[in-house]
């Protein structure tokens, strides 16, 4: 106990220290989180030998999966389940098109520059790609005072479809790749993957439909409690009790996680008196803060230095870059609205962040014949690659907002007569 408390106060004080600095510098925190786990992951390369082994420490990795469980309970919190469903044709076109794409670009590129590479590996490289984390698009959208526009809309709801359909995404390929490592099978077939799409689907249904009365029976009963805190353990322990449930279905466990999240709203929080004080979401914020940055920084801590010293890698790290962003460019095929700027909705798909990290951490976890999914070699240029398409969103996007602000005509114009007139 004593050895696991020492690493969890080394590791969650470095990674609120990464999120520190690269929050002044701004960047996203998590960027910051696991860049500093990948310096204390790495210490032996300077000659420092008492962090070595830190990332194996089963605890910490124990800890890292509640911090990833909690983060897409935050997530789904965060997720209107009304404005998924009420989401427009072109939200949800972008979302199909930001999913298709990067998964045969990465499929490709991997089974291209890995060419003994099992297929489940490739694919489960295009899998990573399709992931998108809108959160740091959400904020330059909003410091350009452009969340409202049609860009922004587009971007915003196709981020919620994107959530839905990276998790069924992540429910084919997990469930493949467990299938073949319990024997199942060693083709890539098309009856495994309906069966685990219907799975998936059914459950997500079964699960928002039924949890929304589980859910609403469970917080209105702790509500007449006379113990305090009750909001947060039932709210925490609905999570666990559907992370859990996905798992014995087969699924990953955030899936239920999400479901969770998504499930709860307003109404469930209505009989205690300092939730309806302040916005409901902020319920897990705590244990988030605590845990989710944990969960970074043991990523980074996963990422060997070493092997970028491999031209092979930093080949493999390029490609799929260049794929991963190509791919979300094809995306804004699926925006039907005429006056969209398509550029900036493609470039608002493009980072990875928090949702990339955790498709390429599930990737380095999974063993089939001995063996990780992702090898330390792909699993660096994965995490290479999530980091390069979440630092160059920004200002790749704010340019183009710039240049169409500047060319927009000016909203005064001359009359016929050859008076300003204001229009």
């Amino acid at each position: 106990m004593a050895e696991f408390l020492v690493v969890f106060v080394i590791v969650l004080l470095a990674a609120k220290a990464g999120g520190e600095i690269f929050e002044r510098l701004g960047q996203p925190a998590v960027l910051g989180e696991l860049v500093f786990g990948i310096l204390l992951g790495n210490l032996h390369l300077v000659g420092v030998r008492a962090a070595a082994g830190l990332a194996e420490n089963s605890y910490l990795e124990l800890a890292a999966e509640l911090g990833v469980i909690l983060l897409l309970f935050e997530v789904g919190l965060e997720s209107d389940l009304a404005s998924l469903l009420a989401v427009g044709r072109s939200a949800v076109a972008v979302a199909t098109f930001g999913v298709i794409a990067p998964v045969l670009l990465g499929y490709g590129v991997t089974a291209a520059l890995l060419p003994g590479s099992p297929w489940y590996v490739d694919l489960f490289a295009g899998a990573t790609l399709a992931a998108t984390s809108v959160g740091i698009t959400a904020r330059v959208l909003k410091d350009l005072g452009k969340t409202a526009s049609g860009e922004g809309r587009i971007i915003l709801g196709a981020a919620v479809v994107d959530d839905v359909l990276g998790l069924v995404l992540l429910a084919i390929v997990t469930g493949l790749t467990v299938s073949v490592a319990g024997g199942g099978h060693s083709g890539l077939s098309a009856g495994p993957i309906l069966w685990i799409v219907a799975k998936a689907v059914l459950f997500l249904v079964v699960a928002v439909a039924g949890g929304r009365w589980i859910a609403g029976l469970i917080l209105s009963t702790g509500a007449r409690a006379r113990v305090g805190g009750m909001a947060i353990v039932l709210s925490v322990c609905f999570c666990f009790a559907m992370a859990a449930a996905a798992e014995a279905v087969g699924l990953a466990p955030i899936v239920g996680a999400f479901a969770a999240g998504l499930v709860l709203n307003e109404s469930h929080f209505a009989g205690y008196s300092r939730m309806c004080a302040r916005d409901f979401r902020e319920i897990v914020r705590p244990l988030t803060m605590l845990f989710t940055p944990v969960f970074f920084a043991h990523m980074g801590m996963r990422v060997d230095l070493g092997s970028f010293t491999s031209g092979r890698v930093l080949l493999l790290a390029a490609a799929l870059t260049a794929a991963a962003i190509a791919g979300k460019q094809i995306c804004a095929l699926g925006v039907f609205e005429k006056g969209v700027n398509r550029l900036a909705v493609g470039l608002g798909m493009i980072p990875r962040g928090e949702v990339g990290l955790i498709f390429a951490g599930i990737g380095a976890t999974l063993v089939v014949g001995g063996r990780p999914v992702f090898s330390p070699g792909v699993f660096s240029a994965m995490v290479l690659m999530v980091m390069v398409t979440t630092l160059v969103t920004p200002p790749l996007l704010k340019l183009v907002f710039v240049r169409q602000d500047a060319a927009e005509p000016d909203p005064v114009r001359k009359s016929p007569g050859g008076e300003a007139k204001d229009g």
